[in-house]
């Protein structure tokens, strides 16, 4: 069945889909009078009544209220990990710039570990800042080499004033 054809010239919306807009604070007698809507007297009469998620009125806010919790270590390092299961798949000499480049590890941080999650049974020579003892274990096993690379110096402690 064919849409009936319109006529660009004469378009109208569709019947009782268009609203007259209520009109408050136009007197008593229009029922809208007053407090135009808006309830009683007071903050949230106001024009620009928007408050913050968990606003108390005024009163301290519950998360303001609670104790801090915890500690954050301003010297914590951050290890890209990979499992000797993942090593697997690879060829060759296997290094943190490999690794990137191949798409296996997104992000370096500060440096790379090998876990040892996984079987591997042929021989790699794995390049990396931080083994676990099993991964080790399972690298020479399997007749390849493990080798640590040095890191970089830690970071200066803040001087303090």
């Amino acid at each position: 069945m064919a849409s009936p054809k319109v006529d660009l010239a004469n378009l109208k919306p569709a019947p009782g889909s268009r609203r007259r807009p209520k009109r408050v604070g136009r007197g008593p007698g229009s029922g809208h009078g007053k407090t135009s809507t808006r309830g009683n007297k007071g903050q949230n009469s106001r024009s620009g009544r928007k408050h913050y998620a968990g606003f108390e009125g005024g009163q301290m806010p519950l998360h303001r209220r609670l104790p801090k919790r915890g500690f954050t270590n301003l010297f914590k390092r951050t290890y890209a990990v990979i499992n000797v299961g993942d090593l697997a798949r690879l060829e060759g000499e296997i290094g943190p710039e490999m690794l990137l480049n191949a798409g296996v590890i997104r992000k370096l941080g500060d440096g790379l570990k090998i876990l040892g999650g996984g079987e591997l049974d042929k021989a790699l020579t794995v390049r990396a800042h931080r083994f676990s003892q099993s991964a080790r274990e399972k690298i020479t096993r399997a007749g390849g080499v493990a080798e640590v690379i040095l890191a970089a110096p830690p970071a200066e402690k803040p001087k303090e004033a």
